[in-house]
């Protein structure tokens, strides 16, 4: 969730209190709450990458709280791949993002490596990520409401033009893969970056974005049913930033490696729908938020779709982790 309240307003009220918040250095989260993480763990996880012997593509998206005007909308796509240097295995991979949320927007661009060694029956995995985030607020939008108490149009609170900035980024994480079950631990924003946002390389930085460091935790497994076509898989997600905390509990079912739905509940925020099928290299999945609280008022709820692609790779050894399905990957 992200931490300007302000959005399931009206813009003008949205714009009021987010400014109120850059007069003295906002802070805000840029990760996505994705319903479907089990799908893309690389995306909280740079550890979580090149797990099999594919090209693994996926690109997705999250529109949030439909009828909301303004409401966050994002947008994604991850792409890793395994290699071997020195007689070990490794993965490469990388993280594009575009976040739009009122009058904010934001972009991420990552590169990720991760080094892998076996170990207790499955794969530990260590990865870091390097990268660029880039915020932009458009100032010359804002239209302050007349006989307002607090600002006026020659507020130096407020931007008399688009302002923008850039900031390094770095993520780290370690990930176990078991035949039967995954858990990753991860932290985003490792140096919480400052953000100073202006119009122009000679402007005076007069106002700045925080981005929090968030750690997460998520785990999952596989438990099929015997004498069936069915599978369990349940899995869990945790975020903190050591103040702030939310869990998600999900539980699917597929069948036949091909078909899958579930459910899941975000603690005091929403119960969620998921659906997905499985073609050969190809899955799609589709998730429902139904919020439950008091945003239940405002919106119609969330959707999100996400799309995976894998390309067969030959590093010239069987691969004993064959598990297609990207709920481990």
């Amino acid at each position: 969730m992200h931490k300007f309240k302000t959005y399931i307003s009206s813009l003008a009220l949205t714009t009021m209190l987010v400014l109120a918040a850059l007069s003295f250095d906002a802070k805000a989260q840029v990760d996505a709450q994705l319903t479907q993480y089990w799908a893309v763990p690389s995306y909280y996880n740079p550890s979580s990458i090149g797990n099999v012997d594919y090209v693994h593509i996926t690109a997705g998206s999250k529109l949030q709280w439909l009828g909301v005007k303004h409401a966050p909308m994002d947008f994604f796509a991850l792409a890793d791949m395994p290699f071997k240097f020195l007689n070990r295995r490794w993965g490469v991979g990388l993280l594009v993002q575009q976040e739009n949320v009122g009058l904010f927007s934001g972009q991420t661009i990552g590169a990720q490596l991760a080094w892998k060694k076996k170990m207790l029956g499955g794969t530990l995995s260590v990865g870091v990520q390097v990268g660029l985030l880039n915020q932009t607020f458009k100032g010359d939008s804002i239209r302050v409401p007349e006989n307002d108490q607090y600002h006026t149009s020659a507020d130096d609170a407020i931007p008399k033009g688009t302002v923008n900035g850039n900031s390094f980024d770095l993520a780290a994480g370690i990930t176990f893969t078991h035949k039967w079950f995954w858990v990753s631990l991860s932290t985003t924003h490792v140096t919480a970056p400052t953000i100073s946002l202006k119009a122009g390389e000679n402007e005076e930085d007069l106002y700045q974005f925080d981005t929090g460091r968030y750690f997460y935790l998520m785990a999952g497994s596989n438990i099929p049913i015997k004498n069936t076509l069915f599978e369990i898989q349940p899995s869990v997600f945790v975020k903190t930033d050591t103040k702030f905390w939310q869990a998600e509990a999900t539980a699917r079912v597929r069948y036949n490696k091909f078909l899958s739905a579930g459910f899941a509940y975000r603690h005091q925020d929403a119960v969620s729908a998921l659906i997905g099928a499985e073609f050969k290299n190809m899955f799609v999945g589709y998730a429902y938020d139904f919020p439950i609280s008091s945003m239940n008022k405002a919106t119609h709820g969330s959707h999100e779709l996400i799309f995976n692609y894998n390309v067969k790779l030959n590093l010239g050894e069987v691969n004993k982790n064959k598990h297609k399905s990207i709920r481990i990957m």
